[in-house]
Order: structure tokens, then C-alpha cells, then sequence
């Protein structure tokens, strides 16, 4: 439980950090780049993936470069529905990506469902709908429907990469071994770019800030992977916790340490993401 609980905490943490970026006047950019560095180099310490499953013709390098393309976009998408949306209904839109996720196991992966599942599926899209009303109408609250948006379906197709890589007979640590590395080279290449056309350099709080990010981001992960071996037996409790975990930490962190607004519509979607993430996860197997 130990495990679960610090992988809750890492991932609002994330969450807390991209919100303080600018801040600290760190670059985002800038430290995504080098979260991937930090995050790899973790991975191969930490988790020693083998790669010889890369080494046949028929490895999934298509898949492995899209995931590398949509991780680190992701993140910079994270970063501007924190900084518009707030901590409380981005890490909420991140958590219900498991509703499209459950969508294309239905209906691309062939998993069976059942009422329960149905259910939570439904209310789980009407909590959506709630989380994106705008709780007023503050400047920094414009454009940030879409960037939740992207977060939903962003997570959820990586979701379904992941699965996709595996059925290829990747395992996960290798995947994510070089899916990090293909996206700090190609965070790298941009920064690099930015840095011809405006002259402005790499800059010591970037690569501070990105080891910090990376830590968490990887620690998240980690920590996620071994809750699930010390708890073989309960997968939808892991399931479950997780992401419960971080909609209630999420939504603590975000009104008391940074004091957002949640409108009445926002306060009955996180309730509906609770009741549906908890219903889709202790449905029975059918």
C-alpha cells in the first residue's frame, strides 16, 4: 500500500510542479526535455529493460516513435491545462482518459463488459461534461476546455499504444526505455531550434527543473508497477486507489494550497469521476 500511495503523491506532484514552472521562471519546454533524460537513465538503472525483443524485424518502431512524439506533447499539453484549468480539473480529465481507454478494449481489443462497467462508463462521460464547465470567467480560464480536452484522449491513446506495443511482444520497461529516449532526442532537436531562432540559451533552472520532473514522473511510474506486484491478487484495488487517489489529492492540493474555483458543476463531476473510476474498477469479470 506503501507503493500506491507514493505513486498517488508523485503524480500530483507532477501536477504541482508544472504549475510552478512559471513561477520560478523555468521554461517547461525546457524541462520536459530534460525530465526524458533523467527519466531514462532511470529506466535503465532502475529497471534494466532487455532489448533484444527490438532486435527482429517485425518490432513495433512505428508505434514506439508515435509514443515518443505523444509523450512529450502530452506533457506540454499537461502543463497548459494546469496553468489554465488548475490542478483540480486537469488531474480529473487525466483520470477519466480510462473511459476511452475501456471504450477501445470493448470495441478494438475485444474485452467483454457487463452492466457495472456500462454504468460507470455513463456516468463517467456525464462527469466529464461537468469537469469542463467553466467555473467562472477569469481570463486565464480561456482556451482551457480544449486543453482538457487533450488530456482526456490524450492519456487514452497512449493507454492504448502501450497495449498495442505489448501485443507485439514488447515488454513495458523496454518500452518505455526507448520511448524516453527517442523523446529526449527529439525535445532535444526542438530546444535546439528555439535556441537558433531567439538566441536564448539552455538555461541551469530548465535542467534543474527537468531532473526534479523526471524523478516524479518516473517515481510515479515505478512506484505504480510495484503496487501492482505486491498486491497480485488485487488489481482493481491498485486500479482503483490510484486513480481515486489522485482525483482526492488532486482536488485537496489544487483549492487549499493554490486556492482554484470549482463551480457547482465541477464539484458534481469530480463526485461522478469517483463513483465511476470506483464502479468500473470493482466490476466483476465477465
Amino acid at each position: 500500500m506503501n507503493y500506491l500511495l507514493a505513486a498517488v503523491a508523485f503524480s500530483v506532484l507532477v501536477s504541482v510542479l508544472l504549475k510552478l514552472f512559471p513561477r520560478l521562471g523555468i521554461d517547461t519546454g525546457q524541462a520536459v526535455t530534460w525530465n526524458y533524460l533523467v527519466a531514462s537513465l532511470l529506466c535503465w538503472w532502475l529497471l534494466s529493460p532487455s532489448l533484444a525483443s527490438l532486435r527482429g524485424g517485425d518490432a513495433p518502431w512505428l508505434g514506439l516513435l508515435g509514443l515518443a512524439f505523444i509523450l512529450p506533447t502530452l506533457f506540454m499539453v499537461l502543463a497548459i491545462a494546469v496553468q489554465r484549468a488548475g490542478i483540480v480539473r486537469t488531474d480529473v480529465a487525466q483520470r477519466l482518459s480510462l473511459l476511452l481507454s475501456l471504450a477501445a478494449a470493448f470495441l478494438y481489443f475485444g474485452e467483454r463488459t457487463g452492466a457495472q462497467k456500462l454504468i460507470g462508463l455513463g456516468l463517467g462521460l456525464v462527469a466529464v461534461v461537468a469537469i469542463l464547465a467553466r467555473p467562472g470567467g477569469e481570463e486565464r480560464q480561456r482556451g482551457a476546455g480544449w486543453a482538457l480536452l487533450a488530456v482526456w484522449v490524450g492519456y487514452a491513446v497512449v493507454d492504448v499504444m502501450l497495449k498495442l506495443i505489448a501485443q507485439a511482444g514488447t515488454p513495458f520497461a523496454a518500452s518505455l526505455q526507448v520511448a524516453f529516449v527517442l523523446a529526449f532526442m527529439g525535445m532535444l532537436a526542438v530546444q535546439g531550434l528555439r535556441h537558433a531562432r531567439s538566441q536564448d540559451g539552455f538555461s541551469l533552472r530548465g535542467v534543474g527543473g527537468g531532473m526534479v520532473l523526471g524523478s516524479l514522473n518516473f517515481g510515479n511510474i515505478v512506484c505504480y508497477v510495484l503496487a501492482h506486484r505486491s498486491l497480485p491478487d488485487s488489481p482493481a484495488v491498485v486500479f482503483a486507489t490510484m486513480n481515486i487517489g489522485v482525483v482526492v489529492l488532486g482536488t485537496l492540493v489544487g483549492v487549499f494550497a493554490f486556492g482554484e474555483r470549482t463551480g457547482v458543476w465541477n464539484r458534481v463531476g469530480i463526485a461522478l469521476a469517483v463513483v465511476a473510476i470506483a464502479l468500473i474498477a470493482l466490476a466483476p469479470s465477465t
